[in-house]
């Protein structure tokens, strides 16, 4: 070039389109893809993924120990055996998801660094039209597509839960949400303050005790935990008399799923004999004399909050061995040199981790509209804990407390699929939910009751949430052991299906 040619004006962005969007490179954006290209083969689809690359909170977390709080062999997939130890790293579940997509070919459907800003629905045009950021270039692209399938989680990564004590701007060491660890932070020597008593708790302060100076756990209250062996003997068994693994997969996948469901029911039947169970477990590693009441003995019965598996116990290891310590009580105040509790107690601290939990987002903070007009999704009633009313051509997953959250990833998989096709069956383009005339009457309820299960996060953020209504398909009922046959058996043309929107026909269609 002479640099006096006139040079070609940018071409305007072209919209790209789709038969479905995922939202989300997580376990269940991936696990969607893999259900889209097996069970759908015939239909386009692609996955934006707002990080540089797939994982979601496998890949955002980089908090020291961090790993699984469930068993693998329900956390990984149903099409693919997990062949690890029960409980996993978080490097290992993102290799294993990386074997996922390279095994199936995804990777070239999956865009990173494309964050959604916003999702209008058009009824006129039976149409999602996505706005979305793509970082490497921070240009806002336009995406297009028929079906929209939410997989974006539901925590808010970037704004962690951190309560606003007194005096937190006096304390002169460093305070670290493990949300939001830093690369270069230096624990040697030091003494940390560890605050929460859940599972990242119990992550956290075995994976560093060995490097600090000291860790004190100060909770509010206790949590109950399940200590036990990283190891599933059957399994073990099985594989050494040379069961291949698809077998071996299938029998502790089984295995695993009726133990859980037998021990929710036992939860609710047999409360204090599980109790009992569950802090026999812990004295078996802090031994008698331990004050097991004071710091292990929660005030609510098992199962209304998440339980955490503790891998070989090493929490409580590390609390036997006088690396970490437990205080239960409240804040008064931070301190210049660390944390005075109510009980009269001064902690002191170089370093303060508040594993305090999440924020929830919702459908990722993502502004909706339907037709122009704002979505607001308190306003909506959930179907099953996976559509919306007045919210057409779109599901979101959202998983299990009680189980493994990827269980419900295959069986929403199945159902979406099948929902697809059979909305090609029936020449439409467009499906919503919406209230039976047998529901116009009916209770209009919290999205969970807290009576069954009541985490902070779920609580502060209930009023975000769709609502569920008193019969039982208007309800995310946290039972897998149920849902597995029934979602597999939901009548598509039954009342609360409302299809619209023929489609055009073609030629082909024309002479069929």
């Amino acid at each position: 070039m002479t640099g006096t040619e006139t040079k070609a004006r940018p071409a305007e962005a072209k919209v790209e389109h789709f038969d479905v969007l995922i939202a989300g490179a997580g376990i269940s954006g991936v696990g969607a893809a893999y259900h889209m290209k097996t069970q759908c083969p015939g239909k386009s689809y692609v996955v934006l993924e707002k990080l540089e690359s797939f994982g979601g909170t496998w890949l955002w977390h980089k908090y020291p120990g961090i790993r699984s709080d469930s068993d693998l062999y329900t956390f990984g997939y149903r099409f693919k055996p997990w062949t690890g130890t029960p409980i996993a790293t978080a490097e290992e579940i993102r290799n294993y998801m990386g074997e996922v997509i390279e095994e199936n070919d995804l990777g070239q459907h999956i865009r990173y660094g494309h964050q959604i800003l916003s999702a209008e629905w058009s009824s006129k045009d039976s149409l999602w039209t996505l706005k979305v950021r793509r970082a490497e270039t921070d240009e806002v692209l336009t995406f297009t597509c028929n079906f929209l399938w939410m997989c974006q989680g539901y925590y808010n990564y970037t704004k962690p839960y951190t309560p606003d004590w007194p005096d937190m701007d006096k304390f002169k060491g460093q305070i670290i949400h493990p949300q939001l660890w830093p690369d270069d932070i230096d624990l040697k020597g030091k003494k940390v303050v560890c605050i929460g008593s859940g599972a990242t708790t119990a992550t956290v302060v075995p994976a560093i005790a060995g490097e600090v100076e000291h860790i004190t756990v100060l909770q509010r209250s206790p949590t109950y935990f399940i200590p036990g062996r990283n190891e599933n003997e059957m399994v073990t068994e099985l594989e050494k008399i040379g069961i291949d693994w698809d077998t071996i997969h299938r029998i502790a996948r089984q295995k695993v799923l009726f133990d859980q469901h037998d021990f929710t029911r036992r939860c609710l039947e047999e409360t204090d004999e599980v109790t009992q169970e569950l802090l026999e477990g812990v004295k078996a590693f802090l031994g008698e004399d331990y004050p097991i009441d004071k710091h292990f003995t929660p005030r609510y019965r098992p199962w209304r909050q998440r339980i955490a598996f503790v891998p070989d116990g090493d929490l409580f290891q590390g609390i036997a061995s006088g690396k970490a310590s437990v205080v239960t009580d409240e804040i008064e105040r931070f301190t210049e040199n660390g944390i005075l509790t109510k009980g009269g107690q001064e902690l002191e601290a170089d370093i303060v981790i508040t594993a305090t939990g999440f924020n929830l987002s919702v459908l990722g903070d993502i502004p909706f509209t339907v037709d122009n007009k704002p979505v607001d999704f308190s306003d909506t009633v959930t179907y099953r804990g996976m559509m919306f009313t007045g919210v057409p051509n779109m599901a979101w997953v959202f998983g299990y407390f009680r189980a493994s959250w990827t269980l419900r990833v295959d069986l929403m998989g199945d159902f979406i699929t099948r929902l697809l096709k059979h909305m090609d069956e029936k020449g439409v383009t467009q499906v919503r939910v919406k209230l039976r005339e047998e529901d116009k009457d009916m209770e209009i309820l919290p999205w969970i009751d807290p009576e069954d299960f009541n985490p902070g996060y779920l609580m502060r953020s209930m009023h975000l949430l769709p609502k569920r209504g008193s019969k039982y398909i208007w309800q995310h009922t946290q039972d897998y052991w149920n849902e597995k046959e029934e979602i597999p058996n939901i009548d598509l043309d039954s009342e609360e299906f409302d299809y619209s929107g023929q489609k055009a026909k073609t030629p082909e269609t024309a002479d069929a």
